[in-house]
């Protein structure tokens, strides 16, 4: 087999006028981009101001015809182009509006990639329409996500990438969601550390907050950090794209909303809800400790009547910003616990999937106390229930217990390490479901069980003694026994 060539010889310098001889998802591994057959700089061939990029003779050795990468004002470079790429495809989605998936897109992803460098840095590159879908809510109601296509993903991701760096360095310490080094499961061990000091929670639901961003004022919280008019052209176009149903039916955005589903889309939502809340937050109530994942916010007080002084102050402050709470998912919790011997009609909260709610705990020593913790909750635990009710893998007669286990793994896994970062154990009630599922499929393949569940029972039990290693939950014996 002839080996691939490359831009780069061993010592990783570049050697010019060399033929490569590249795959197509590894064509531009070297961070430069060979010039589509088609595409043309749309600026034209004239010198301008600006960042140079890197000029890179791609002859070919049918044709001796110099191809150059040519300077552009924007500064976006190649690489900044193929760093993008590359995370939009780990972080793998869906297709957009032009039913274009990824594989799709790197049947020719040279010149893809550079038709849309030489656009963004032209200044020339106008976002398609977002296509539009549905996914459905804790309450059944459906939830509208904004899809936008693979180029798109990937342009989006190339301006996150040169702004996240500047917008980090003002975040609040309290804001965890969608910023590196932050995770979901660091919020919710702040949300508990923080339910044992203190008494009272304020349990903030923002109605349709990602369709009720302003336009205006997103545009001033950007200006007090962003100078480059580049960036903000294009942020405007990314906000006024067009939003596209299944049916190919169109609609625009006036001056509010920002797809929930765009790969910039969380970091502007931060950005916004940094001035609407986190600073003003710190400004009036410095005292007050709080945790904020995106739009889902926890605030903690120390009293009922500080907890409603606080909730109206916020529910005007996030009125001026245009924004709404939603009254019924919006409430004050009483956080009981065996110090805590108040009375109070609400005293639970979910937050980021887990429910908090006065359980019984045990000491080192095996005392019983009441505490104040978390754990699945139920609506996720009914959620995943329900996909293992839908998978129907009872009935893969045709499928062996290995094919199973490959199936049902990744998500198992998926599953432990999320929800069972906290209180592992209360995930045996889901295990519990998923072996009762399995024994159905052992009745149903194996006729020598005679239709015997217990029979078969017994099999699966010697079976996760013998393979623990099988499934991934039979590694964790109280989950395997469950």
């Amino acid at each position: 087999m002839e080996q691939e060539k490359s831009y780069r010889d061993v010592k990783g310098k570049i050697q010019i006028g060399k033929t490569p001889i590249r795959s197509k998802t590894k064509a531009l591994y070297d961070g430069g981009l060979s010039r589509s057959s088609v595409e043309h700089p749309v600026m034209g061939e004239e010198q301008r101001a600006g960042v140079i990029q890197m000029t890179l003779d791609l002859s070919t050795s049918q044709r001796r015809k110099s191809r150059t990468v040519d300077s552009k004002v924007i500064p976006i470079t190649t690489q900044m182009v193929w760093e993008a790429y590359k995370r939009v495809r780990k972080n793998k989605g869906g297709f957009g509006v032009d039913r274009e998936s990824i594989a799709d897109y790197e049947e020719s992803l040279s010149d893809n990639l550079y038709k849309l460098w030489n656009r963004l840095t032209s200044g020339s590159y106008h976002p398609p329409a977002v296509l539009e879908v549905e996914i459905p809510k804790k309450d059944g109601k459906p939830r509208k996500l904004g899809i936008p296509t693979v180029s798109d993903r990937i342009a989006q991701q190339v301006l996150k990438t040169y702004l996240e760096p500047r917008l980090e360095a003002v975040f609040s310490e309290n804001s965890y969601g969608y910023r590196p080094n932050k995770s979901a499961h660091q919020a919710v061990q702040e949300v508990r550390k923080n339910v044992w000091k203190q008494g009272w929670v304020i349990d903030m639901d923002i109605k349709s907050f990602f369709d009720k961003v302003s336009h205006d004022l997103l545009m001033k919280a950007l200006e007090k950090h962003v100078d480059e008019n580049w960036v903000k052209f294009y942020i405007i176009r990314w906000l006024k794209a067009p939003i596209e149903d299944k049916q190919g039916n169109r609609r625009y955005r006036n001056e509010e909303g920002t797809p929930q589903g765009g790969v910039i889309s969380p970091l502007l939502a931060n950005l916004f809800l940094h001035y609407v809340f986190d600073k003003w937050m710190d400004q009036n109530f410095s005292n007050l400790k709080y945790v904020r994942y995106a739009d889902d916010v926890i605030i903690h007080c120390t009293s009922e009547s500080q907890s409603k002084y606080v909730l109206a102050l916020v529910t005007a402050r996030f009125r001026k910003c245009k924004l709404e709470l939603h009254e019924k998912k919006t409430k004050i919790v009483y956080c009981k616990r065996d110090k805590r011997k108040g009375n109070y009609p609400t005293i639970e909260f979910d937050f980021l999937g887990f429910n908090f709610k006065p359980r019984s705990t045990a000491t080192k020593e095996g005392v019983m106390f009441l505490s104040y913790d978390c754990a699945i909750s139920k609506s996720n635990e009914k959620k995943i229930v329900g996909e293992l009710k839908q998978s129907k893998f009872h009935r893969w007669t045709g499928r062996s217990i290995d094919e199973i286990a490959k199936s049902f793994n990744p998500r198992i896994r998926g599953w432990i390490n999320y929800y069972g970062k906290f209180r592992i154990h209360t995930l045996s009630r889901v295990f519990k479901r998923f072996n009762h599922r399995l024994i159905s499929w052992a009745v149903n393949r194996y006729k020598h069980f005679k239709r015997s569940r217990v029979k078969a029972g017994k099999w699966i039990r010697r079976l996760s003694i013998s393979y623990p290693g099988l499934f991934f939950h039979w590694k964790l014996s109280y989950l395997r026994s469950a």
